[in-house]
């Protein structure tokens, strides 16, 4: 389970970093409709290296404080990679420390 909090209506989709155990991303989806949720679920997979179908919303639909859940990916887990996240330039990096069943991102 991963914390964001998200900004929508940025000028730019960007991981922020960490604030208050949340990761902070920022969306330029407007939140209607569902677009901000959306929008999430392609960054995150994209800086994860996973398609957005991988990332589930589990709860915070209509708001901006939102956890998240990111599948496994088979690739990964047979490369024995985890996830840590790296807020220098706002992105999520892979490392490897071994298999894991399910990506627990810290918030």
């Amino acid at each position: 389970m991963l914390a964001v909090r998200v900004k929508p209506r940025s000028s730019r989709d960007a991981i922020e970093g960490e604030r208050d155990g949340a990761l902070v991303v920022r969306l330029k989806a407007p939140p209607v409709e569902g677009e901000a949720n959306a929008a999430l679920l392609r960054v995150l997979g994209r800086a994860l290296g996973v398609p957005p179908q991988a990332v589930r919303l589990l709860s915070g639909a209509t708001g901006r404080n939102k956890r998240v859940h990111v599948a496994s990916v088979s690739a990964a887990e047979a490369a024995g990679e985890t996830l840590a996240l790296d807020v220098h330039g706002g992105d999520l990096h892979s490392t490897s420390s071994g298999p894991q069943k399910d990506r627990m991102l810290p918030p």
